[in-house]
């Protein structure tokens, strides 16, 4: 098929889902600020529920991240089951083991307790339990007849934004093939931004995650499905970003700019609820899904080169991001305002320590990459679709020599 009719193709597919995606979605209840956390379990208590699914990871469990937030809600009668089984990228086992434990012990609600792989296995365990099925069920856009439990989440990382969104991700069992579950029915009644849970997170983790809730910030603002409330949190987002995400990685005691990253999460989450995401997240995802590289570390180490890739076609809304965030003025023009984004960008992974390469990428394997990134990709609402020598440059530049 000829490019022009192949995009023309896309563009009339991605029309039809904007139907469907774009039209505005419940939010939910937001609490924000120290031991926020603990004003949630007040909420979760009032919703008359008797016993509840944790839904979180053993390393956070060890290090007694979770005993205030049990206790809280015991004490406010709420009886907590622990499922500590989630793993980075939960497969569709993960999720239906926690479907069995929350039958077995008769939980009426669900809250999430970590980063963004236990709070969408806790958004699909919740969707799954009300409608009596298991996480494959679940795939798709809108396939549930009936509400999912009483959600709620508290995100120990300031990344994904999960609790705002209504997607979530699961892999395969045997490939790991990552599956989105679309259903404005998983996003949280409740949740909090509580930053005292994120003082623990070392650098890494913390660079990582703030530059995937950057990625949502740019990719939602410069693709083609934006909305005046989409823009705005897309820039709200980059701007907590660009000046809080240093100080956060260099000083993790310093609950200001904690509190800062957790909100661009959020923010960053609630615009690509509508506007979706783009090429940065269909590489990352299929490096995740082939070496697994953690989402955020994909997203920080593509999201520069997409951007390059991309400068022409984005400039006018990337020069909006600059003037916004104070890198430039609009006297300066379009394209250079651009390219101070871009520069910016590559300035925080170096400031932050992410790295330029991976070891992982084989050569043999660049090509299918490619093909499955285009795959994901089509699906996107980009500024415009890439080339396939691009794309093949763009990930063969991420392979370390």
């Amino acid at each position: 098929m000829p490019a022009f009719y192949k995009e023309w193709f896309y563009r009339a597919k991605l029309s039809l889902m904007a139907t469907v995606i774009t039209k505005p979605q419940p939010r939910p209840i937001v609490f924000v600020g120290e031991n926020s956390s603990l004003k949630l379990c007040d909420t979760i208590s009032r919703f008359g529920l008797k016993k509840i699914l944790v839904v979180t990871d053993k390393p956070l469990v060890e290090l007694g991240m979770l005993e205030g937030t049990q206790a809280a809600l015991r004490e406010r009668g709420v009886e907590c089951q622990l499922y500590d089984g989630v793993l980075p990228d939960p497969t569709q086992q993960v999720v239906d083991d926690g479907i069995a434990m929350l039958r077995q012990h008769q939980c009426d609600g669900v809250l999430a307790f970590g980063g963004g792989s236990s709070i969408d296995a806790a958004k699909v365990i919740a969707l799954a339990a009300g409608n009596n099925c298991k996480a494959a069920d679940c795939i798709g856009a809108n396939k549930s007849k009936h509400p999912a439990l009483p959600l709620f989440a508290i995100p120990t990382t300031a990344g994904t934004g999960s609790e705002g969104t209504f997607i979530a991700v699961v892999s395969d069992n045997v490939t790991h093939h990552k599956d989105g579950v679309i259903d404005a029915r998983i996003i949280p009644r409740a949740a909090a931004l509580d930053p005292v849970l994120m003082t623990g997170l070392p650098p890494h983790i913390t660079a990582a995650t703030g530059m995937d809730a950057l990625t949502h910030a740019i990719e939602s603002y410069i693709g083609t499905w934006e909305t005046d409330d989409t823009n705005f949190y897309g820039l709200a987002a980059c701007k907590l970003i660009f000046e809080n995400i240093e100080e956060a990685c260099k000083n993790g005691q310093n609950l200001a700019a904690r509190e800062a990253m957790a909100l661009a999460s959020f923010y960053g989450g609630l615009a690509i609820t509508n506007a979706l995401v783009g090429y940065v997240h269909a590489v990352s995802h299929n490096l995740g899904a082939k070496y697994g590289v953690p989402h955020g570390l994909g997203n920080a180490m593509v999201l520069p080169h997409v951007l390059e890739l991309l400068k022409e076609s984005a400039a006018a809304k990337l020069a909006e991001i600059a003037v916004y965030t104070g890198l430039g003025d609009k006297s300066e023009g379009e394209n250079a305002l651009a390219q101070k984004v871009i520069d910016k960008v590559w300035a925080l992974n170096a400031a932050i320590g992410i790295p330029k390469t991976t070891d992982v990428i084989k050569e043999e394997d660049i090509e299918e990459l490619v093909d499955l990134a285009f795959k994901e990709g089509s699906g996107y609402p980009t500024p415009r679709f890439l080339e396939r020598d691009e794309a093949l440059g763009l990930v063969r530049s991420l392979r370390a020599a």
